[in-house]
């Protein structure tokens, strides 16, 4: 504070007029002019003389706001107050002490830094990579002299690529086309890198998915493409981006590739859906002979077998089982016959029960 003050009292020594155009004035202890015999105080042109200051003004009043009122004053500038202040000025300690508030506010804002589990603090003094901070709370210089960007490194983001109709076919190993519609799930390994290597991180990933799908499918058919590789065709394709990824240095993860749509070309689309519909056609033929194959052989199967336990049967008492296969096989043939033949005394020989039984239900029916 003695510093300002010393400096508050030499500039305010410059913008103090207590001299007059003869040389210093009576408050100074000078002589006056020759033929000048007004003693009363004023000047060669009659105006008043300033009044000397008081001593005890440098105690009482600051040197800023002595400065301030006296140039308000030499300007036409409404005068000072009483106190050293200006009417209406708030005091000089609330300002001051806004002042530190606010600092002390800057300092907390800029300075504390709450990572969240699935973020990381890319952190950059005066725009140069400094360190990454990891989950929890942090502290840093000030900005403007570092600066964290929080980058949430779990979330798991997709980017859609192809759509059905597009002209951007692919050409696949036996020089067809093919319209692919396909999605790639990634997300940031590397914070660092993903911020200062790659300018526009989308469609750099973007270009290198379109480039190992195309790498890929140029190695198998069309049928291939559509059918039962689809699997090995998404691992390929997520290996190939991982390895063109790290050699970029883009601090990028390739969680998954996702073929939607793996179709041919409009123009031939409805003409292949009939090929396709005849092939699934011809598929199913020949899985329901393969099934009534397979049943006609168990069923002889069965009987083979059956056939086999009744020869162990007939081998132990042949007479008993040669007659109880008659019984059988007569039981099977006559119940499908209308009559029955009856050989036994004191019986009618023959009794035409399925006759008379039809000849029941004809009566039956016109009463219904």
């Amino acid at each position: 504070m003695d510093i300002l003050t010393g400096w508050g009292s030499r500039v305010r020594g410059l913008f103090t007029d207590t001299k007059g155009p003869w040389g210093s004035s009576g408050s100074d202890g000078g002589e006056p002019p020759p033929g000048d015999n007004n003693h009363g105080g004023n000047g060669p042109w009659g105006e008043p003389q300033r009044r000397p200051r008081r001593p005890g003004l440098a105690t009482n009043v600051s040197a800023l706001d002595e400065l301030v009122r006296r140039s308000r004053a030499r300007f036409g500038g409404g005068g000072g107050g009483g106190g050293g202040g200006f009417p209406g000025r708030p005091d000089r300690s609330l300002v001051l002490w806004a002042v530190i508030g606010f600092v002390l506010i800057w300092l907390v804002f800029t300075s504390t830094h709450s990572i969240s589990p699935g973020q990381r603090g890319v952190v950059t003094q005066f725009g140069r990579y400094s360190r990454t901070l990891g989950p929890g709370v942090s502290f840093t210089l000030p900005a403007p002299m570092e600066r964290v960007k929080k980058i949430d490194v779990e979330n798991i983001r997709t980017i859609d690529l192809g759509s059905s109709g597009s002209d951007d076919l692919m050409l696949t190993g036996d020089q067809n086309l093919l319209d692919l519609a396909y999605s790639v799930r990634w997300n940031i390994r590397t914070p660092e890198l993903y911020l200062f290597q790659l300018a526009q991180p989308d469609e750099t990933i973007r270009e290198v998915a379109e480039s190992a799908m195309r790498a890929v499918v140029s190695r198998v058919s069309l049928n291939d493409a559509m059918g039962d590789r689809r699997a090995e065709i998404e691992q390929q394709v997520a290996e190939n981006m991982q390895k063109i990824l790290d050699s970029y240095r883009s601090g990028i993860q390739v969680q998954g590739i996702a073929i939607k749509q793996a179709d041919p070309p409009d123009a031939v689309n409805d003409a292949f859906k009939q090929v396709t519909a005849a092939q699934q056609d011809a598929q199913t033929y020949i899985n329901n002979a393969n099934a009534y194959s397979l049943q006609l052989r168990q069923k002889a199967q069965g009987e083979a077998t059956s056939f086999d336990k009744v020869y162990e049967q007939y081998r132990l008492a042949p007479e008993v089982t040669r007659r109880r296969m008659y019984y059988e096989t007569m039981e099977q043939v006559l119940s499908k016959v209308d009559k029955t033949i009856i050989e036994a005394p004191g019986v009618t020989p023959y009794l035409p029960l399925p006759e008379v039984k039809k000849q029941q239900q004809q009566q039956q029916e016109p009463q219904q």
